[in-house]
């Protein structure tokens, strides 16, 4: 049987990969890497960047393609066949990994090319790869005793395998509630595209009424827009208390044991290198110099914030009993009375703005914004083999018509599919012997899918969320480093890595670019001047409420790592009280099991990193005050950022890009201004 994840292929083959080719293929990857290093060092030779690190880089290559593809599928079309084969391939990517960083004969190798005198003739991102691999051999245990590597070993596989089951105890029990109606009296208030999407769910099934699922639009829609308080309340219920021990499905997909694990476990692993705590081992890779910068930084911001909030609060309340009768304010009731109010504020509707931003026009509006930043053309291929019918396929050159990378974008939401929205990488860019690979991106949200003959309708946050993605997928994929270490997101710094994404959101605020990016679905009519001073009206409306919660996060997610404590356990709730009480203006119900469901710390690459999102949005807001200075379409400006910032990927210090690209340090006063909060 031949297997398609072992043949060569421009973009993989997703149309006959199938699970039992998975673990075949990693096994035998997995040996011949190691034969192909084992043959490295046993040459013994005076190690160069040709003999050592250029080979290695070859070998990570081969794998990260061939496993980003596994772990890719497993994310947007998961099965069980195919979450089996990729839980049975993660101990083994774990071992390799680990033996790989706990090298010393490898990480010898690197020390010798770091002290030798070619190293000063390399080029400043080879020298940063080079660095960066004697760090990471280092946070690898690379200088522990053979008692303690072996420990560090076992961590780190067990984590591998706990934050997986996280992550598919959440879409299990996302997918496993669903409310089917069939009174349509209770769908008073829900917007008919929404309804539209849940009748044909139903349909599917064959079932009479509407079907609402716990998937993002769906649950959305109910939550902002249902009348009925109580349907409002069942929903929350039952979305707050998902993988936990409470609720519907009430210790079904429980994460609370694995959550006190992964803390138990980072805090050992941090320890074993020498780290007081996981927040300090976290830091190690960022910008940010020590716990306290951070800390200091989120209380401050939780400072600025707090007396905006409280006055968002006090208004929202002051409305819902005013105009609706409403005493008593609670959780299910928030977005449901925001909209309600920002509609009497500002006359503004999250359903009056979405006519004019259709999928396709803001796909291609977006494409529009880059080629007047960047000068970049993007065209869609067809013919590509592609894991789901809704995806598409593009293509990125520059003005001379050079192949600058090309991207799958898969919008919308369905069975089986991963929530949020994320940018991965499928090739990086990287030179062979003869020509340079073109890196290719992963672009994925859940929107609420196509239904019916009407295009899909975005809101607002939605633009947000794809420009967003795309900010990522243009830093991976515009880069000119020509070495994989530190090309396109490679090595740049997590705090540091939200930069160009958070970047791009401010276009979807600018007059100019919205001409570009909303047209009316049924007349291609501009976004009109009442309706768009309105939207910038209400631009920062309660932004302190949505300041804090960021806040909220950032601060609970950098507390149970920097406090973890063996003797006292992972303490999840008692410092989520805390840290509310810090900085919370609402406080939701006792049964709320938000840390059950935060997959960005548990399963994904943010534990003690999720204050990164405000520590780039200060970079990101201070570098688009430049163009707000300069106009934001300015040529000059957008090819400073290019060329500073994107193309430079992670090949010089974060800060070091900044500062080229702005002629100074970062300042904090544009997100302030950008947010509402005075400085």
């Amino acid at each position: 049987m031949t297997n398609p994840l072992l043949e060569p292929h421009d973009l993989p083959p997703f149309s006959v990969i199938r699970p039992e080719h998975v673990e075949p293929a990693i096994r035998r990857i997995l040996d011949e890497n190691r034969q192909a290093i084992a043959a490295l060092l046993q040459e013994g030779n005076e190690y160069r960047w040709d003999n050592l690190a250029a080979p290695m880089e070859d070998l990570d290559d081969r794998l990260s393609r061939t496993w980003g593809s596994v772990g890719h599928l497993n994310a947007v079309v998961n099965s069980d066949a195919l979450r089996e084969a990729y839980n049975a391939c993660l101990p083994l990517i774990s071992d390799y990994s680990t033996e790989v960083g706990q090298n010393a004969a490898l990480c010898q190798g690197y020390r010798q090319l770091a002290e030798s005198p070619e190293f000063t003739t390399l080029e400043e991102a080879q020298r940063k790869i080079v660095e960066n691999a004697l760090r990471d051999f280092r946070l690898s245990g690379v200088d522990l005793p053979a008692e303690q590597k072996a420990r560090y070993k076992e961590i780190a596989q067990e984590l591998s395998r706990l934050t997986s089951q996280f992550q598919d105890n959440l879409l299990d029990a996302t997918q496993a509630w669903t409310k089917h109606i069939e009174d349509e009296a209770q769908l008073a208030g829900i917007p008919e595209s929404a309804r539209a999407v849940a009748r044909q769910t139903a349909e599917r099934q064959g079932k009479s009424g509407w079907i609402f699922t716990l998937e993002f639009p769906s649950y959305y829609a109910i939550i902002n827009y249902a009348d009925d308080r109580e349907l409002r309340r069942e929903f929350y219920s039952a979305y707050a208390t998902r993988a936990s021990e409470l609720g519907p499905k009430a210790g079904q997909w429980d994460n609370g044991p694995l959550m006190e694990r992964i803390l138990a476990l980072r805090h050992e692993e941090a320890r074993l290198l020498g780290y007081a705590n996981y927040a300090e081992l976290s830091l190690a890779t960022k910008m940010a110099r020590n716990t306290v910068e951070v800390t200091a930084f989120l209380e401050d911001l939780a400072r600025r914030s707090l007396p905006v909030a409280r006055r968002d609060l006090e208004e929202l309340r002051a409305f819902a009993r005013e105009q609706h009768g409403l005493d008593q304010l609670e959780s299910w009731d928030l977005g449901y009375y925001s909209e309600k109010l920002r509609e009497h504020a500002y006359a503004l509707s999250e359903e009056e703005l979405k006519p004019y931003f259709p999928a396709n026009r803001v796909v291609a509006g977006m494409f529009a914004v880059v080629d007047r930043l960047y000068g970049l053309k993007i065209r869609e291929l067809k013919d590509v083999d592609v894991w789901h019918p809704d995806v598409r396929y593009y293509e990125i050159r520059d003005r001379d018509g050079e192949l600058r990378g090309s991207f799958y974008l898969d919008l919308y939401a369905r069975p089986n599919k991963r929530g949020g929205a994320w940018m991965d990488e499928c090739i990086p860019r990287r030179r062979l012997s003869t020509s340079v690979q073109s890196p290719v991106a992963y672009l994925i949200c859940n929107f609420t899918p196509p239904a019916g003959t009407d295009p899909v309708l975005l809101r607002h946050d939605e633009v947000l969320t794809l420009f967003h993605e795309f900010g990522h997928g243009l830093h991976h994929m515009l880069t000119k480093v020509d070495h994989l270490g530190v090309s396109g997101i490679h090595g740049v710094e997590w705090d540091a890595v939200e930069l160009p994404s958070q970047f791009m959101e401010n276009f979807c605020w600018e007059r100019e670019a919205l001409d570009l990016i909303a047209g009316h679905y049924q007349t291609g009519d501009p976004l009109p001047q009442a309706l768009f001073d309105k939207m910038i009206a209400a631009r920062n409306f309660q932004s302190g409420m949505q300041m804090v919660r960021q806040l909220e996060f950032s601060l609970f997610d950098f507390r149970i790592h920097k406090e973890y404590a063996p003797s006292l356990g992972g303490r999840v709730y008692q410092i989520l009280e805390d840290v509310r009480a810090q900085t919370a203006v609402f406080i939701p119900p006792a049964f709320n099991r938000f840390p059950h469901s935060f997959s960005h710390i548990f399963a994904g690459g943010y534990a003690a990193g999720y204050y990164s999102y405000k520590w780039a949005e200060v970079l990101s807001s201070d570098a688009f005050a430049l163009f707000e200075e300069q106009g934001i379409f300015d040529p000059e400006t957008g090819r400073a950022f290019l060329e500073k910032i994107l193309e430079r990927g992670g090949s010089r210090e974060a800060l070091e890009s900044f500062t080229d690209f702005r002629g100074r340090e970062p300042q904090i006063d544009a997100l302030l201004r950008h947010s509402g909060i005075a400085a």
